[in-house]
């Protein structure tokens, strides 16, 4: 059976780096398809600006390109309350706790992360993998 992958933000702005093996990982990753939630579109955005000085048509480009292997999740007052639930449980910083909760609504079974908790399986059905490691 395939996986169904998640993807933190960090992938998609390691997608976007200009540090290669780093870069060619991630493209190869979100090319298997995969989903992203908003809030990971939202702060890929949000570095693209503030950190890669990208401007508004090319992080419009970008996240246009991503959206056709991945599919983007919405975030609902569900993932909300489900994200609070694992911030609680399991000791994840909110917005990660977010991020895990979209990809549990999504019925992923691996997160690929490279900042969250590497190795935490979470409601016994997704694993959280740092792709770079």
């Amino acid at each position: 059976m395939p996986e169904n992958r998640f993807f933190d933000t960090n992938v998609l702005v390691y997608m976007a780096s200009a540090n290669e093996p780093k870069a060619d990982r991630a493209s190869e990753l979100v090319g298997q398809t995969g989903f992203v939630s908003v809030q990971v579109l939202n702060e890929f955005s949000s570095v693209a600006r503030r950190k890669l000085r990208w401007d508004w048509g090319d992080i419009r480009e970008f996240v246009a390109d991503v959206l056709v292997p991945v599919e983007a999740c919405q975030v609902s007052l569900t993932t909300h309350n489900l994200g609070l639930s694992l911030a609680e449980r399991h000791g994840l910083h909110i917005y990660d706790a977010m991020i895990v909760a979209a990809a549990l609504e999504a019925d992923c079974d691996t997160l690929y992360s490279e900042d969250m908790h590497a190795g935490l399986v979470v409601d016994d059905r997704l694993r959280i993998v740092n792709p770079f490691a």
